[in-house]
């Protein structure tokens, strides 16, 4: 497995320094750092098409049979993102229909459906398969949210799927296991050269894709393993997915469109309102959700506990937001 992620790793690693220099010579994929979106947090024009070192990173899934069943979806995934990085910005309904069909195919093709919800709970095939693909899709855009200082979403990733290799190594899955070490092999040469100063950002194709494979992965090892509850893979996701929860709330509730992007994420505050450096911001974040992610992988087999620990990770979540806003609103 180490060799699987150190092949990844330089694969990754090697074509994102050749992307870095012909994005910088041609002009390609490029974030300019004096636009005014309100996640502009960098202060040079940076290449945003990480996605391609770790994707090209992942074709050593390819190596195992099960590779070719995940392939089609993990490039619609990708594909869904791209575009958007190149400039040829797809409409959200479109990006949202790929992503979608990204989410079916690897639903019926790796046959991985969520049925048992725990707690004595199960759902019909059918009402699993739904439930499925709206969970790939919502992570899918979950770490595309999250996506705003060096290292953050990748580094989310790699706490992740940290957690899922011991979890499938305990369940004795060396297939899964193969497919985290490629992934975080992957991932990890993205991370070292976004963090923390920012020589490529992830882009919307590198973030719908990690969204995307770590939501599949998630779903095997729930669907596969009775021991393994489907709210551990929820607690582990659980600062993600909460985001994406909160701001639709939040947006809401003010009149907002839940698409439409503003300043006030908890990454913006925590940057704004604590520790005023882009870096910082993510080990911040790392630090403080890394806790939580450990103590559900100890109890992957437990539903109430992981239910627990989603449940105290989103009041410490409320309780931080809301004095950081305040904060923030008073300040001049």
């Amino acid at each position: 497995m180490l060799s699987l992620f150190i092949y990844a790793f330089l694969i990754s690693v090697s074509i994102l320094l050749i992307v870095i220099y012909l994005t910088h010579k041609y002009q390609l994929f490029m974030d300019i750092s004096n636009s005014d979106k309100p996640q502009n947090y960098h202060e040079t024009s940076t290449p945003r098409a990480g996605g391609i070192g770790i994707l090209l990173g992942m074709m050593l899934i390819l190596l195992m049979p099960f590779g070719f069943k995940f392939l089609p979806s993990i490039l619609l995934a990708f594909m869904s993102g791209i575009f958007e990085d190149f400039h040829s910005s797809l409409s959200p309904r479109f990006r949202l229909f790929l992503q979608f069909i990204a989410a079916l195919s690897a639903v019926f093709l790796t046959g991985s459906v969520v049925t048992y919800l725990g707690i004595g709970i199960t759902m019909p095939y059918w009402m699993g398969i739904i439930f499925s693909v709206f969970a790939i899709v919502g992570m899918m855009n979950a770490i595309n949210i999250i996506d705003g200082f060096n290292g953050l979403a990748s580094g989310i990733i790699l706490l992740i799927l940290s957690s899922f290799a011991l979890t499938s190594y305990e369940t004795g899955d060396h297939q899964i296991l193969s497919i985290i070490s490629i992934v975080a092999g992957s991932t990890f040469g993205f991370f070292i050269l976004n963090f923390p100063k920012g020589k490529i950002f992830l882009g919307d194709g590198g973030a719908y894709l990690l969204g995307f494979v770590v939501a599949t992965i998630g779903i095997m090892l729930a669907s596969n393993y009775a021991d393994v509850s489907p709210w551990y893979i929820i607690a582990v996701f659980i600062y993600p997915v909460w985001e994406v929860i909160f701001s639709i709330i939040r947006k809401l509730t003010i009149g907002l469109s839940p698409l439409s992007p503003d300043a006030y994420h908890m990454h913006m505050l925590i940057y704004r309102q604590i520790t005023k450096n882009n870096p910082l911001t993510t080990l911040f974040i790392l630090t403080t959700t890394a806790p939580f992610i450990a103590y559900a992988t100890f109890v992957h087999n437990q539903s109430k506990t992981n239910m627990l620990i989603s449940c105290t990770f989103i009041i410490c979540y409320v309780l931080l937001y809301y004095y950081l806003y305040k904060k923030d609103r008073r300040s001049p």
